[in-house]
């Protein structure tokens, strides 16, 4: 199986930057894409941003793709989320998620796409 453990969530003012970790272990080599959700009290789960096994094909939720950008560093094994200028909306818990290599789901922005979730990092963005 794939673990996978966020980190870098907090408490910050509007206009602010973040950058947001997520740390896969076990069966990193059957990990393709990646993703980053994000879920409100009371929300469904949202597509945030993902990327591909080679770091090249990557893809944003329009609302904050000219805001945040969504890397990888597959010889650490970490997933990235630099996100600017945070707003208040954007306050979430947000979730790493890891899609395996030949899984028949393949369309990133889905969460049955996925196989393996973390347990999400909170994110508060004070107005």
């Amino acid at each position: 199986q794939v673990l996978l453990v966020e980190s870098g969530g907090g408490l910050v003012q509007a206009g602010d930057s973040l950058k947001l970790s997520c740390a896969a272990s076990g069966r990193t080599a059957s990990i393709y894409a990646m993703g980053w959700f994000r879920q409100a009290p009371g929300k469904e789960r949202e597509f945030v941003a993902s990327i591909d096994r080679s770091g090249y094909n990557l893809d944003h939720e329009e609302s904050v793709k000219d805001r945040f950008t969504i890397s990888r560093d597959n010889a650490k094994n970490a997933l990235y989320l630099e996100m600017n200028n945070l707003k208040p909306e954007d306050t979430a818990r947000y979730y790493c998620a890891a899609h395996k290599s030949g899984a028949r789901n393949y369309y990133y922005s889905r969460v049955n796409s996925y196989e393996y979730w973390g347990q999400g990092t909170q994110v508060t963005v004070s107005s």
